[in-house]
């Protein structure tokens, strides 16, 4: 669906050893590193961090500093997901999304 997703970063640096070892429990291969850009290159997609281009600190969205429920199966309908939240250094929001088989 997507090409590639970018979020912003404060902290080049810090984001990289936080982004390398979370997609790394993924298989993801440690970022390449483009002057004030990280880049982590699948398949299927890329995902990237950008230090601030307009001279602005880089913010996340939803101006809270709150995550969803804690970590646990949520169902829809007959769809069970196991979710969890959590922030990077900079705030941005990640899910971490598990569908379980179904008749689990």
């Amino acid at each position: 669906m997507f090409s590639h997703i970018m979020i912003g970063t404060n902290d080049l640096d810090k984001a990289k050893a936080f982004y390398d070892k979370l997609l790394g429990t993924l298989g993801v291969q440690p970022a390449i590193v483009d002057r004030h850009r990280i880049f982590y290159r699948t398949k299927t997609g890329t995902f990237a961090v950008s230090k601030q281009i307009d001279g602005k600190a880089a913010t996340f969205a939803n101006g809270g500093t709150t995550c969803e429920d804690p970590p646990g199966i949520r169902g829809m309908g007959d769809v069970k997901m196991y979710i969890a939240y959590l922030r990077d250094p900079d705030g941005n929001k990640l899910c971490a999304l598990y569908r379980l088989p179904k008749g689990s």
